[in-house]
């Protein structure tokens, strides 16, 4: 069965655990694909296979079509796609990585972004020694004095952040500034942007700490 696109109504009121999980549904088809060559799946299969729930499965499906067949299941390759269509990776995204120290090196070269249609479009900074360099992948440093001017013909979908804390809100206002409306920041603390952008935050010390305070509980149970 095919995507039914239900328009803005969908997009107001889908929480963002939503979309999360259907990610990782598109995440467990590509391994059922690559794997045993399955062609259909049911939601149960999905769930013990994967450690999901099968209920919570069907109804995220169903918000956004109907998808199975009755007695067979899912068509794998067929939700693949859908899935992809409702998470807008049917078209290649272009990608601006803000700051070119170590984080953002290595962001550049991470091979999963373009195996799921992210492509890296460039590099940027204010230090004069990187301005010119590339990733070892072959992606260039601009100065960020360059990104109007190239936002404009790159026509950059997503902005990644990975700049020192101190920098931050700066380089997310040139990055609002020339359009972008989709922001990935790795930076720490707390950033504002309009209600017309999305922002979203990974913040890699408060999920070490989370990992802290389960090891500490560990220890004390122990």
């Amino acid at each position: 069965m095919n995507y039914v696109n239900k328009g803005r109504l969908a997009h107001d009121q889908v929480s963002e655990l939503t979309t999360n999980r259907l990610s990782v549904y598109l995440r467990c088809l590509n391994q059922v694909i690559d794997g045993a060559g399955v062609t259909t799946v049911s939601s149960q299969l999905l769930a013990d296979q994967f450690g999901l729930n099968a209920a919570q499965i069907r109804k995220d499906l169903a918000y956004f079509g109907e998808f199975g067949v009755r007695g067979v299941g899912y068509y794998v390759k067929d939700l693949r796609g859908n899935l992809r269509q409702i998470l807008g990776l049917d078209r290649h995204l272009r990608v601006a990585i803000m700051g070119a120290g170590n984080l953002g090196l290595a962001l550049a070269d991470y091979p999963g972004f373009r195996q799921e249609g992210f492509e890296i479009g460039g590099l940027f900074d204010v230090a004069n020694e990187k301005i010119g360099q590339e990733s070892r992948g072959g992606v260039l440093t601009y100065d960020v004095k360059e990104l109007k001017r190239l936002a404009r013909r790159e026509r950059f979908d997503i902005a990644m952040i990975a700049v020192p804390a101190s920098r931050a809100q700066p380089v997310v206002d040139l990055v609002v500034s020339v359009g972008i409306k989709a922001i990935l920041n790795f930076s720490p603390g707390v950033l504002k942007v309009p209600n017309n952008v999305k922002l979203k935050g990974v913040d890699l010390t408060v999920s070490l700490e989370s990992l802290s305070f389960f090891l500490a509980q560990d220890n004390a149970g122990g």
